[in-house]
């Protein structure tokens, strides 16, 4: 595949990247409190310091930390400044949150509360069902839209992400992260702000289902070439063939799936 690396010139979308200042300062913030670089009971760096540091205005931060405290991961405490809340305390099952704990390998005991919850909501194969189904709902008409849509720079996003799935390997947390900046790539190029905003959740059901299949599978099936044919087809502007693509990297994900699900029944029922 030869991944297309022209200048990208100016985005037309780049008009809208102020109003996403706050969720990414937000995003930012929140992957090092889930990924424990913040600690419960850490006050994070002052207003003034960090809106000079990260070169954004007060107002964009004060509206960051307000997005973090609805999720349950900070609290403003008087006189002392914004503390970093217990686990117990976060929106677990909130997308973004969700979202940002994928985006490191969760710690053990956290993926197993995780999987504990969802079977007792409901079982494991209705949760297989419903994570592909909101993929299959989306990911198709978004591969179309991208195809007609994307930028160049959307489109180098994309081949990046690709670059760092082949050089990392599913196995590898560098290579499931390439694989959900694949994704959401894709996602952020149909130029659909609602699209856009499912990023954390489909990136969530990715993740989900390629450590499922990780440590469930006996041999697991290189998706590579699926994600290239979607590339491929993005990139030469056929919507059609885009949603094909999608369509048929869905699909062979979830029969992946399902086959390791059956196995991991198998080896239960024989030990």
């Amino acid at each position: 595949m030869r991944i297309r690396t022209s200048n990208p010139g100016p985005n037309p979308r780049a008009r809208r990247k102020p109003l996403q200042i706050p969720g990414t300062i937000a995003h930012d913030i929140g992957v090092q409190i889930v990924s424990g670089r913040y600690k419960p009971g850490d006050i994070l760096h002052g207003e003034v310091e960090t809106s000079d540091r990260l070169q954004v205005s007060r107002t964009a931060y004060r509206e960051a930390v307000r997005i973090l405290a609805a999720k349950g991961l900070v609290k403003a405490v008087r006189k002392a400044g914004t503390r970093v809340t217990p686990r117990q305390e976060w929106h677990l099952l909130d997308p973004d949150v969700l979202g940002w704990i994928f985006e490191h390998e969760p710690d053990e005991q956290l993926l197993t509360d995780l999987f504990e919850l969802r079977r007792m909501v409901e079982p494991e194969e209705q949760l297989l069902e419903n994570l592909f189904e909101l993929r299959r709902m989306v990911e198709p008409e978004a591969a179309a839209l991208a195809a007609v849509r994307r930028s160049e720079s959307d489109l180098a996003d994309m081949g990046q992400a690709i670059q760092g799935m082949a050089r990392h390997g599913l196995t590898s947390e560098a290579g499931r992260k390439a694989d959900q900046d694949f994704h959401a790539a894709l996602l952020r190029s149909t130029g659909n702000a609602f699209f856009g905003s499912l990023v954390a959740s489909v990136g969530a059901a990715v993740t989900w289902t390629t450590l499922y299949k990780g440590a469930h599978a006996l041999k697991l099936r290189d998706s590579l070439p699926d994600h290239q044919r979607v590339y491929e087809a993005v990139a030469a502007r056929d919507a059609g063939a885009a949603r094909a693509a999608m369509i048929e990297l869905i699909d062979l994900a979830l029969r992946d799936t399902t086959a390791a699900q059956r196995g991991r029944k198998r080896r239960a029922s024989a030990g």
